[in-house]
């Protein structure tokens, strides 16, 4: 099902709003770059959750600077994008522990803590 806000996209990006096509357009750009070559630590965890933390900052920068809601989305895409391809460099199903994750995190109750509401299972 395709996001709402999907229309102004044209089939020049390919976005239909389907995991399959987010998938297959982060594996063309990992074989594009050859990540997998181990040469090139495309693949390597550490690398990648270094990059993570870096993207992570640069969204957290975009919001806690109140730059525009544009240059935040692009930078939450980066976040994205990576943690796409971490799936693929682990070989994990994501959209499968995506949706079995959600069923289990639907029965959790909601907590409000310091600095607002939480869903954990721990008190």
């Amino acid at each position: 099902m395709s996001h709402p806000k999907q229309e102004h996209l044209t089939d020049e990006h390919g976005a239909d709003g389907s995991w399959e096509t987010m998938m297959a357009r982060v594996a063309k750009f990992h074989h594009k770059h050859d990540f997998a070559n181990p040469v090139n630590n495309g693949h390597d965890m550490g690398y990648r959750i270094a990059l993570m933390v870096e993207e992570l900052g640069e969204f957290s920068a975009a919001i806690t600077k109140g730059k525009p809601q544009e240059e935040a989305a692009e930078e939450l895409a980066d976040v994205l994008i990576l943690t796409l391809g971490n799936a693929l460099a682990m070989d994990i199903d994501l959209e499968e522990h995506f949706h079995k994750k959600m069923d289990r995190i639907m029965q959790r109750p909601s907590r409000r803590g310091g600095m607002g509401i939480r869903v954990t299972e721990y008190t």
